[in-house]
């Protein structure tokens, strides 16, 4: 077992080759070709589903246990499937961005295209299978059925063809909040509560930034292909903007949601996300540089996706402490019932 290798599986997508693939252990193998680094946003949207049901009082573990892995197996198998659609349909060819920042498993011969859709078919059977545990203890309930379809649907659908008729973005917006949190709120609590999706939204938003800015770096690689994601349609320079909003909207966000006493000021913390994010807005006020900046961070992938990386930064600090923020809501609120009423 390597160890070494899975702990840095889960914080970079690492470049390996042939030789040093053929020896690690299948454990390794999975998190690298799977991607494992970006699962982490999953997590945090499973942990936020739970966190708001614990407010609630509505909280059950074996339920909860039963989501975080069907949610992560299932963007697991989304990531696995990426790669190989985008392969047959010749994508990752002639040097494509997936080929440049992270091992494609196929493209690099680490695996064949059969031996990709096992590891994509074991991955998606288990995710399976602990959705339909959580519909049969919820007595085979007719909206978790729904969720389980659409979930499916869009681990599917994103690649193509969603993804090619500018539906990607929106796909990941929905399926981050409404479908994971909403619906992980609903698999323990049996209630559709709106309140969760809105007070989901500042944490969304960060998701959707990290797609958008790995869709603005491949964008003139995407035309090419006719690929049209939204940063195709919306061009270059708007996207960065969009980009930027979808940043600082999730502040206005938490201290609304605070004003209105939804929050208790503790979700104040995410104010210490703000350096991480004035560190890096300068660089989406201009193009992407023609050649990898001095000093430029390592992390979700890497050079030539550049925006992609300092989104997932930030999306990193500020949901990481939105997810403790909300936590320690929770006990302040178990604790000091009439606090901030």
């Amino acid at each position: 077992m390597n160890f070494a290798m899975w702990k840095k599986a889960l914080q970079v997508i690492p470049a390996v080759s042939k030789q040093e693939w053929d020896e690690l252990d299948f454990i390794s193998k999975w998190l690298i070709a799977s991607r494992a680094a970006v699962l982490i946003m999953t997590f945090i949207s499973a942990a936020l589903a739970g966190i708001f049901a614990l407010r609630d009082n509505v909280f059950e573990i074996f339920p909860w246990l039963a989501l975080v892995f069907g949610l992560i197996l299932a963007h697991a198998t989304n990531n696995l499937l990426n790669d190989y659609t985008d392969f047959v349909r010749g994508v990752d060819e002639d040097n494509y961005f997936r080929t440049m920042y992270g091992p494609q498993p196929v493209a690099h011969g680490l695996l064949t295209k059969r031996q990709l859709l096992t590891y994509a078919a074991l991955t998606g059977l288990v995710a399976l299978a602990l959705g339909v545990f959580l519909i049969a203890s919820n007595s085979w309930d007719t909206t978790i059925w729904i969720l389980l379809g659409l979930g499916a649907f869009f681990v599917l659908f994103y690649t193509w063809p969603l993804k090619y008729i500018a539906l990607g973005e929106i796909a990941v917006l929905i399926v981050w909040g409404p479908l994971m949190i909403g619906g992980g709120y609903y698999v323990m609590s049996q209630t559709w509560d709106w309140n969760v999706i809105w007070a989901s939204l500042p944490y969304v938003l960060g998701v959707t930034t990290v797609i958008f800015g790995k869709h603005i770096d491949k964008i003139e690689i995407d035309k090419a292909k006719k690929i049209h994601t939204l940063p195709v349609i919306l061009g270059e320079k708007a996207s960065r903007y969009a980009v930027l909003a979808m940043m600082v909207l999730p502040y206005l966000f938490v201290f609304g949601l605070i004003a209105t006493k939804y929050f208790t000021p503790v979700m104040g913390i995410v104010v210490f996300a703000i350096p991480t994010f004035l560190k890096i807005y300068p660089s989406l006020l201009q193009p992407k540089p023609e050649e990898k900046p001095e000093e430029f961070p390592e992390g979700n992938g890497g050079w030539p996706l550049y925006f992609a990386p300092l989104a997932f930064g930030n999306n990193r600090a500020f949901g990481g402490l939105f997810m403790i923020g909300l936590l320690i809501d929770v006990v302040i609120r178990n604790i000091f019932p009439t606090f901030w009423v």
